[in-house]
């Protein structure tokens, strides 16, 4: 940012503060469109279903009135004029489907059923009752499938809220599946009223199947109904559709009494009182169906009506913050290049020595205070020219002495960490290892020494991290290099001399850091274990996983002069695809900005996921999963991770 000047960081600024926000209005704009288009759609539906509606009240009726003409002359002027309202509402689904096909995918659906309905008209002349009815099922089946597709097609379905949903549940589940029944019942009540004999034992058995399904429906009906009354945010939904709903759930309870006569009695029922009510029951449903379907479309448009005034409050509360914004930006632009440039200006002159110059702003702000401290600082400036140089200088060299000791320190950290190609060459084992400070200087220590055929690993943790954390670091890798060079095999001498070295320096200067200290011997897929430090894992070539505790195998180098009785050792074995991780407690103490733990667990479940992948790999996955875990957290001790693999 400082290679930028005003007017470019005021347009980033600009630029930054206002893509989030288009960004956010374009989401938010989107999804409310999105829901207009989702709740218009089911508008379609509605639409599609009403010609649907039509032909599931003729249909019945004609196929009543055609069943009579099999047995009487009398009815074929009603049939006649109940053929051409079903033309005409054919016509009216066909224009529909011309408009609304695409979008509700039905058009192959309706070309099958007016082909059919046409087949209906040319050929039942010449069918048998059998054949009749099997056709007429076969139509009105294919009618509600296509009103069940709709409603697939259409989100209507899927309605969100509860008052709509239920109402829809009505138009289209409830309220049609009653008028099937329904119409089944007339039919059976028809084919009775037109013998002479009693009802057959299926007959009677098909009524009481009817009836208890009637029922069923009719009590769903009036729960879901109870619903939407209930979650109706307006409130007059009730009102709106109670007269309707208790004429209908009045009628139907009549019916099924009726019915339940018709069950059980031994002696006919007059036909003509059973089919009034049964007709009373239809008409009352379909009065129903059209009164809910309106409150539906009306309240699909209530909703659209809320999203697009919703939209358009967004919009404008939008724009009008924005023209703020842009209003406070451009007159804070404005004055604070003023004040730069007046600044500027007296600098210059300042610089050329001129320290009388005064600069004069009517500014009431803080860069009108920062002029009348520049001010001052002229003034003083006179009397304090020569001490401030002095004292620069002075701060200057100590912060060239402590930068540069810090970076010595964090140069030779960097230097004494084991190279790529060392760990290539450890025969046997597939390792990798990664070492990031919470500073510039960190006080985790891990390494990997091979000689003479001996492979020595070590890794610890030094109390805290900074300059005097990294050198005792460095402290502990000598020790360790020493004692390898001089060939020292036993783990409880090499960690006690180790611990002997420490204590003395740490004595010295007088510091109270000390560290944890675990060392690993490897030859031909046996690793020997000794020292303190957190638990070592491992993941077995079946997946299985072992952890293995040090808390009693050493002690903390430098706390105590003479370790010697706590030191111990254990001995693995390893087989081909073993996986052995070693850590610092950076990593399972690491917190998120919820203040959550890392943890063990979560670093075993995912070397348990990555464990049949490479070593560089493992590390991989396991450093970008704890980075993930801390987010924007800051970073609070050293993370040091090694993963070792038998070949």
């Amino acid at each position: 940012m400082n290679r930028l000047s005003y007017p470019q960081k005021f347009t980033l600024i600009g630029f930054l503060f206002a893509m989030p926000l288009t960004l956010v209005m374009y989401l938010l704009i989107s999804e409310i469109n999105s829901r207009v288009d989702f709740a218009k759609k089911e508008i379609y539906g509605n639409q599609y279903l009403r010609p649907l509606r039509q032909l599931r009240e003729y249909i019945p009726k004609l196929q009543m009135l055609n069943y009579q003409p099999l047995n009487s002359n009398s009815t074929s002027g009603d049939t006649g004029e109940l053929e051409s309202k079903i033309d005409a509402d054919f016509q009216i689904l066909a224009n529909t489907d011309r408009q609304l096909g695409n979008i509700l995918i039905s058009s192959d659906s309706f070309n099958n059923i007016y082909q059919k309905w046409q087949s209906f008209k040319l050929h039942r002349s010449q069918w048998s009752l059998e054949t009749y009815d099997s056709v007429y099922q076969s139509l009105a089946s294919d009618i509600n499938r296509l009103s069940a597709r709709v409603g697939d097609t259409s989100n209507l379905i899927l309605d969100p809220d509860l008052d709509t949903y239920y109402l829809m549940d009505a138009t289209l589940l409830k309220l049609p599946e009653m008028q099937k029944i329904l119409s089944e019942i007339n039919f059976i009540s028809l084919r009775i009223s037109l013998r002479s004999d009693d009802v057959t034992t299926a007959e009677r058995a098909k009524l009481i199947t009817l009836s208890g399904r009637l029922r069923e429906i009719n009590n769903e009906l009036a729960v879901n109904m109870q619903v939407a009354f209930n979650n109706n945010p307006q409130g007059n939904l009730r009102l709106k559709l109670s007269e309707n709903f208790q004429n209908f759930n009045s009628v139907a309870e009549q019916l099924t009494k009726k019915l339940d006569k018709l069950i059980t009695s031994t002696a006919l029922v007059e036909y003509d009182a059973y089919l009034n009510a049964s007709d009373l029951v239809q008409n009352s449903s379909f009065k129903l169906w059209d009164k809910t379907l309106n409150e539906l479309d009306f309240l699909l448009q209530v909703r659209i009506d809320s999203f697009v005034d919703r939209r358009q409050k967004i919009a404008i509360f939008v724009l009008i913050i924005l023209a703020i914004v842009m209003y406070l930006f451009v007159s804070f632009y404005r004055a604070v290049m003023q004040t730069v440039f007046v600044l500027d200006e007296a600098s210059k002159k300042m610089a050329s020595g001129n320290f009388n110059h005064k600069i004069t702003l009517e500014n009431k702000d803080e860069l009108g205070q920062v002029v009348g401290s520049f001010n001052k600082v002229a003034e003083a400036l006179v009397y304090a020219n020569q001490e401030i140089t002095v004292l620069n200088d002075r701060l200057k060299a100590e912060n060239m002495r402590m930068s540069a000791e810090l970076d010595v320190t964090r140069k030779i950290q960097q230097m004494l960490l084991p190279k790529d190609r060392e760990l290539k060459e450890v025969i046997g084992l597939d390792i990798a290892g990664f070492m990031e400070a919470a500073d510039e200087v960190g006080g985790d220590y891990y390494d990997v020494l091979q000689q003479d055929g001996r492979v020595k690993i070590g890794i610890g943790d030094v109390t805290g991290h900074g300059l005097e954390s990294g050198v005792l670091m460095i402290m502990v890798q000598t020790a360790v290099r020493t004692l390898l060079a001089y060939d020292e095999p036993d783990p409880v001498r090499f960690l006690s001399a180790i611990n002997r070295a420490i204590y003395e320096n740490l004595q010295r200067m007088k510091s109270d850091k000390n560290a944890s200290l675990a060392l690993l011997d490897y030859d031909e897929g046996m690793l020997k274990l000794s020292g303190q430090h957190e638990e070592m894992i491992v993941v077995r070539f079946n997946g299985s996983v072992e952890r293995f505790d040090t808390i009693d195998l050493g002690f903390p180098i430098g706390l105590d002069a003479d370790i010697t009785d706590f030191v111990a050792e254990t001995m693995v074995q390893l087989h081909t695809g073993d996986v052995v991780v070693l850590y610092t407690d950076g990593i399972t103490e690491a917190e998120n900005m919820n203040k959550i733990l890392y943890g063990l667990e979560r670093l075993i479940e995912i070397i348990k996921i990555n464990w049949q992948r490479t070593a560089s790999e493992i590390r991989h996955a396991v450093i970008d999963d704890v980075r993930s875990h801390i987010g924007e957290q800051k970073v609070f001790d050293d993370i040091t991770l090694l993963v070792l693999k038998q070949k």
